[in-house]
C-alpha cells in the first residue's frame, strides 16, 4: 500500500507542445507496483490549457479544484470541482483553465507502452513517453 500526499510529490512541467501552464505530478505509477492504471495529479495556471490531442488510450479524470472548459473535438464543456470526465480512446481532447485560480484535476490513464504514440494536432505531435 502506498499512503501519502500529492504535495511530497514533485511537479513536472508538461513538455508536450501545445502545452501552456501545466504541471504533473505522477502520485501512482508502475514503480509504485500498480500492475495497470497510473494516477497523475495536473494543474493548469489561469489561460493555461493541456495540448488538443487524441490517444489510442482511455482516462477518466476528476476536477479538485478551479474552473475551465474541457474540448471534446470543438465543443466545450464548462468543468469545475467535482465533475468527472471520461475520454474515450483516440477522442480528441483539450482541458483549458477559463477561471482566477489554477485548475487541478486528477487523470487516471493505463499503463502506456513506450512504443505507443499520441495523435497530437500539427502543432502538438510528440511521443506518449513525453506526456510523462
Amino acid at each position: 500500500m502506498k499512503v501519502d500526499r500529492s504535495e511530497k510529490v514533485d511537479s513536472q512541467s508538461v513538455k508536450m507542445e501545445g502545452a501552456t501552464g501545466c504541471s504533473v505530478r505522477w502520485l501512482i505509477n508502475d514503480t509504485d507496483g500498480a500492475p495497470n492504471f497510473a494516477m497523475r495529479q495536473f494543474a493548469v495556471e489561469p489561460d493555461g490549457h493541456t495540448p488538443k490531442h487524441s490517444h489510442p488510450y482511455e482516462h477518466e479524470v476528476y476536477v479538485l479544484s478551479g474552473n475551465g472548459v474541457v474540448l471534446e473535438g470543438d465543443q466545450e464543456h464548462p468543468i469545475g470541482a467535482g465533475d468527472f470526465i471520461y475520454v474515450r480512446p483516440d477522442e480528441i481532447h483539450q482541458f483549458r483553465n477559463t477561471g482566477t485560480a489554477p485548475l487541478t484535476f486528477l487523470c487516471m490513464v493505463p499503463h502506456i507502452p513506450k512504443d505507443t504514440r499520441a495523435q497530437a494536432l500539427p502543432e502538438c505531435e510528440q511521443t506518449s513517453s513525453e506526456l510523462k
